[in-house]
């Protein structure tokens, strides 16, 4: 559970962090299905040089998209207990997990994601309604390119265009001198509302560095949104633990998905 000050950080703000929200076992885990999936070649350079179509071969932003039907353990993922606690304390319930991927950035040719708000993709009528949660895969520090963020920027709409150094984000422009790095612990993570602006930055160090990215959106507001990854209800009436969006009872599962993957 988040504590008091936590949560107002995140209305004050538009973000907040939990350094020690996954454990040792878990990110082993996790870390155990990267490497499965980099070695069956599930995830791809959506890097560009420069014109938003080639795709570069100096530069690496490796995305992995969707991981919920790649994985039964990040299927898993947004159903564990403290997940579902922190969601719900944040932007209220009931909620639906709306998308989740993997950001992977290699050693000395890791790319950074540009200056961008999630709600400019996905379009909720109240941005504050929907939280990306964005956890460590590796220790994230200033030299690989950890995640930043524009503290108060969910109260302002940006205007966006074509990042053309990927093949299709999209960017903004932002003052960087109010922006605020956040370093963590693998297992560390991130919670910030879909207006709060965010990038990560190029890894200058010798090893990986990869990000696991949630989003979830409070129910009430799921009709009026772009649905990027469709959604699975984690909570309220609708929920069924998973049955009804992937036809197998999800809920309950992450403590066995983490053992079997734990110690491989």
């Amino acid at each position: 559970m988040l504590t008091t000050a936590q949560i107002q950080h995140f209305r004050d703000y538009g973000y907040t962090t939990a350094p020690i929200l996954f454990d040792a076992s878990e990110i082993r885990a996790m870390r155990a299905e990267l490497e499965r999936f980099k070695q069956e070649g599930l995830g791809r350079n959506v890097a560009t040089a420069g014109d938003g179509v080639t795709h570069s071969e100096t530069e690496v932003n490796y995305q992995i998209i969707p991981l919920n039907t790649k994985s039964d353990l990040f299927r898993a993922l947004p159903f564990c207990p403290k997940v579902i606690a922190c969601i719900g304390q944040l932007i209220g319930t009931p909620f639906v997990r709306q998308l989740d991927q993997i950001f992977l950035k290699p050693g000395r040719t890791g790319a950074g994601t540009d200056w961008h708000q999630d709600n400019a993709y996905f379009q909720a009528t109240d941005p504050t309604a929907g939280t990306a949660l964005w956890i460590a895969l590796h220790d994230a520090t200033l030299e690989n390119g950890t995640l930043h963020v524009l503290p108060n920027s969910h109260r302002q709409q940006f205007a966006h265009e074509r990042d053309l150094s990927s093949d299709h984000h999209i960017h903004m422009q932002v003052d960087e001198k109010q922006a605020v790095p956040i370093p963590l612990p693998a297992g560390g993570a991130v919670f910030f509302n879909y207006g709060t602006a965010h990038a990560t930055k190029r890894n200058n160090t010798d090893h990986e560095r990869a990000g696991l990215a949630f989003h979830f959106l409070r129910t009430d507001f799921v009709a009026g949104a772009r649905l990027v990854g469709g959604a699975v209800h984690i909570t309220g009436p609708q929920a069924t633990g998973g049955l009804a969006e992937y036809g197998v009872q999800v809920a309950g599962s992450w403590d066995a998905e983490v053992e079997k993957l734990a110690n491989r």
